[in-house]
């Protein structure tokens, strides 16, 4: 019995006697370029004169010293009295007004409305 003890133990310990480890190394190199900038300015204008035609959210036309002008209101417009405070009611033909924009005469983008008066 002993010698079938002693067999067993030999028969579980051999295994890990000659057993074998192995490491495997894998090494990764990432490349990453800068993303390339593209530099734009934008600079701000403005057109003074007085409203002949507005429809809120969407138009407004202001009659200035080169004529009338037609400027296209987005959500990000936004129509403000001289101290800066949000004006609710919508502007009426005649007001004075300054419309700040960005972009060329084809694709302009209105800031803020100043209402003068």
């Amino acid at each position: 019995m002993k010698k079938a003890i002693i067999g067993f133990i030999c028969a579980l310990v051999t295994p890990l006697a000659f057993a074998q480890t192995s490491t495997t190394t894998t090494e990764e190199t990432t490349t990453t370029k800068p993303p390339t900038t593209t530099e734009t300015t934008t600079s701000t204008t403005y057109t003074a004169g007085t409203v002949t035609t507005y429809e809120p959210g969407k138009t407004v036309v202001v009659k200035s010293e080169q004529g009338p002008v037609s400027f296209a209101l987005g959500t990000a417009a936004r129509v403000v009295d001289t101290a800066g405070k949000v004006v609710t009611a919508p502007l009426r033909a005649g007001q004075k007004v300054r419309v700040y924009y960005t972009g060329p005469t084809d694709s302009r983008v209105v800031e803020r409305v100043i209402v003068e008066e």
